[in-house]
């Protein structure tokens, strides 16, 4: 389905409800630049660091595409594991997973709220971001200590820079952006609002910094454009 969810006057912050999860894919591909770029290289690394019966984790899996896209691409069987506290996101997960015939398991909690298991590769595309920054640090810690040594931690994450300047161009650039995929300055506008301090993002230092503390060894960027970049650690 089309996303048309800001054409309307906003009443309500940005949640991911049964209104958003009706849009979701479509949201994702207009709305992330690259999307597919991003889709195919956390797919490719995360194949890196996997073998028969793997356990990979995705936090905040919304409609599963990553997991539906990682089974396709794998030559062995692995241990997919979805997170997500939306219940309308976790139904279409199910019908997509369903109708590919790949086997996910779905948990509906909140990601603290889970005891994850020993694994190899966790993920978490744009999810982090809608996390408070305290909080944000306590995941990043809990990922490292349930990841295997020499796993990997992969994550995107909309990113801020302090030079005012450049952090204008980024906000310009991506406006733009997202007039090329058909969106009106209007629902642009309204969704700007909606995200006002829901969505939190932290710059490359402050990311690589987390990351560091929590006990990684290892920290990059593997793909960037503009303010969007996806990232990996490795324990």
């Amino acid at each position: 389905m089309k996303d048309k969810l800001f054409e309307k006057p906003i009443k309500k912050q940005f949640e991911f409800d049964e209104d958003v999860a009706s849009v979701f894919d479509d949201m994702l591909s207009r709305s992330v630049p690259h999307y597919d770029d991003m889709l195919n290289l956390t797919t490719a690394f995360a194949l890196k660091y996997t073998q028969e019966n793997s356990t990979i984790y995705d936090l905040g899996c919304s409609t599963a595409t990553t997991l539906i896209n990682i089974a396709k691409n794998s030559n062995t069987s692995l241990n997919l594991i979805g997170i997500d506290t939306s219940n309308a996101m976790l139904n279409r997960a199910k019908h997509k997973a369903n109708a590919y015939g790949i086997d996910i398991k779905f948990i509906e909690d909140d990601i603290f709220n889970v005891d994850f298991q020993s694994s190899n590769v966790i993920i978490s595309n744009y999810t982090l971001q809608f996390i408070r920054p305290l909080q944000r640090e306590e995941l990043v810690k809990k990922i490292y200590d349930s990841l295997e040594v020499g796993s990997i931690f992969i994550f995107s994450e909309k990113v801020i820079t302090d030079n005012k300047t450049l952090n204008k161009q980024f906000i310009d650039e991506y406006y733009d952006f997202k007039k090329t995929q058909g969106y009106s300055e209007f629902e642009i506008s309204q969704k700007r609002e909606a995200l006002e301090n829901v969505l939190i993002p932290y710059s490359y230092e402050e990311n690589k910094k987390m990351i560091l503390d929590a006990g990684f060894s290892n920290f990059d960027c593997i793909f960037k454009w503009v303010n969007f970049a996806t990232f990996v650690a490795i324990k």
